[in-house]
């Protein structure tokens, strides 16, 4: 897959006044065709250290050897190993709660107003670089708990998405060590896990409403199987991208999103300099984003 053009990578990397081997930074170009990853210079003996760890295990020697052979006939066994390596996600349960708040009582009575006029009754939250679960499996005890939902005779599913394999086999088995619940409410605690020998596992009843898929989010293909979405979690990945990657993704969310959906990032993301498509939300202590419609959008393009 191409992005076009490729940023313009330097040629040394800043903490270092040697050249660095040119089949790294090969490699550092296939990442970001491949996955639209961006990797700055500060970032580039971190890039060495995990494109080594996958040399030493395939016994490679050098890094043409490994850009040969990623890049071969192995790469769609490889490069998910590869991007296992060189995404690295930190989260907890109930990470953001002014952002979570913000979901509960504005946006989604809002979606469930705008929803009235259609006939399926079923919302669907997409958390895409869902890390290790415990965003989407946050989202989903809130559904379970909301009443307002369940009055209107709704049903929900999360739709969890992450580029690394080894991030959904850990949301697939959905146990917790005492780190990822620390920001658990002790309600939440007491009725959603079993706890066993200071890990928490999630009940049946959660895991049941969070479909997990490993998913590129610049692949344009896998795209099409994630539209009508009433909202989409996407907080702290942007900043693997860089700008047109970043276009990309969102131009994405927009088209997946249904007209009165709702977008959420990270607390240090916006969307400023990368899309006009959606609108800013301020909301007590969060800002979030919705789709704009489509006479807003022709207003922004000086169109009657």
């Amino acid at each position: 897959m191409s992005l076009g053009t490729r940023p313009a990578f330097a040629a040394v990397p800043a903490d270092s006044r040697e050249a660095p081997d040119p089949w790294l930074v090969k490699l550092r170009d296939f990442i970001y065709q491949t996955a639209g990853i961006f990797q700055p210079d500060h970032k580039f003996r971190f890039l060495k250290e995990r494109c080594g760890r996958r040399m030493a295990a395939l016994n490679l020697q050098s890094f043409r050897q490994y850009h040969e052979y990623v890049s071969g006939p192995s790469r769609s066994t490889e490069v998910p190993l590869l991007l296992n390596e060189i995404t690295v996600g930190e989260t907890c349960f109930f990470r953001n709660p002014p952002q979570l708040e913000a979901l509960r009582k504005i946006a989604l009575p809002k979606i469930l107003h705008a929803r009235e006029k259609l006939a399926v009754k079923k919302l669907r939250i997409w958390s895409a670089g869902c890390s290790t679960g415990e965003e989407p499996y946050t989202l989903a005890m809130m559904l379970l708990e909301d009443q307002t939902m369940q009055a209107k005779g709704y049903d929900f599913e999360v739709m969890a998405t992450d580029l690394n394999e080894r991030s959904i086999a850990a949301c697939q088995l959905g146990v917790y060590d005492n780190y990822a619940i620390r920001n658990t409410p002790p309600d939440y605690l007491k009725k959603y896990f079993t706890a066993s020998k200071g890990r928490y596992e999630l009940a049946a009843e959660v895991k049941a409403k969070v479909k997990f898929q490993r998913v590129n989010l610049l692949e344009d293909a896998r795209m099409l199987f994630l539209k009508g979405m009433d909202v989409i979690f996407c907080c702290n990945v942007l900043i693997y991208f860089d700008g047109a990657s970043k276009q990309r993704v969102i131009s994405h969310f927009f088209n997946n999103l249904l007209e009165h959906g709702y977008l959420f990032l990270g607390h240090a993301e916006s969307l400023y300099g990368i899309s006009e498509a959606f609108q800013l939300v301020h909301f007590p202590s969060a800002t979030g984003y919705v789709k704009a419609s489509r006479s807003e959008l022709l207003k922004q393009a000086g169109k009657p």
